[in-house]
């Protein structure tokens, strides 16, 4: 059978219909269909360009507005160096540390483009304003953080340097060859360099067609309201809520760096 993916009877097109896995892709004798073969280069073209891509600030700073967002940048000095040094993606730019302003903050978000340009330019900004729609006036949020070849523990010098109780980090996360515009989110009580993994709550897999934005705030917003209360994030702060039971967002996860 030359190309089973294209065959009338397949057996595999309604499991396709439900993932964008790849599965039951076929043979043409001992190789894959080209049809099959030339979605698999784009697919894998499009998550290097998610890694290798930056994100337009600028823009980004405006789809935010009219909330406040100011700049920082971790100590990688380029892409290269950030893609070689996760520990430099990890730690403040020095210069920029020292431009923080300081204040009393509930909640801050922070923007890492971290591995996926994609994921950060059509998903974060969405994904805060529907956060910031559900909490209110509850919480004293402070200007969103935007913050350059950074990773997931840039997030704590951010919100130790700015007096914040509680960080929301969005992040491009790695790309693979199903979703190459996935965003994760980690969040973290009481912000300080050194806070382990276990200490963080995770989002992940937001996008179009993984964890809607609608869904993803709601879920944020729930660990957010229970963090505050409890004073604390990680392994301790179980995602229990009725009309969350069974997502998985409470469990904390491996950052990308």
């Amino acid at each position: 059978m030359s190309d089973d993916k294209d065959h009338p009877t397949d057996p595999w097109a309604r499991f396709r219909q439900a993932t964008r896995a790849r599965i039951g892709l076929g043979r043409s004798g001992d190789a894959l269909p080209t049809t099959a073969l030339l979605e698999f280069q784009l697919a894998h073209a499009r998550a290097r360009d998610a890694v290798h891509s930056a994100v337009d600030i600028d823009r980004l700073a405006a789809d935010l507005a009219p909330h406040p967002s100011l700049r920082v940048h971790s100590a990688a000095p380029n892409r290269d160096t950030y893609l070689r040094r996760p520990d430099l993606g990890r730690r403040l730019d020095p210069a920029g540390a020292a431009g923080l302003p300081s204040g009393d903050w509930d909640l801050l978000f922070v923007i890492a483009d971290g591995l996926s340009a994609a994921a950060v330019q059509v998903n974060a900004a969405p994904l805060v304003h529907a956060c910031l729609d559900r909490l209110g006036k509850t919480l004293r949020v402070g200007p969103v953080v935007l913050a350059e070849q950074a990773r997931v523990a840039l997030g704590d010098a951010v919100g130790a340097a700015m007096g914040a109780r509680l960080v929301a980090l969005l992040v491009g996360e790695r790309p693979g060859l199903s979703a190459a515009e996935s965003l994760g989110v980690y969040l973290t009580w009481d912000p300080k360099p050194g806070r382990a993994d276990s200490e963080r709550n995770c989002l992940s897999n937001i996008h179009a067609d993984g964890l809607s934005i609608g869904t993803a705030a709601d879920k944020l917003c729930w660990l957010v309201t229970e963090a505050t209360r409890l004073k604390l994030t990680g392994v301790a702060l179980k995602e229990d809520a009725p009309s969350l039971a069974g997502a998985g967002g409470g469990m904390p996860h491996i950052p990308i760096g």
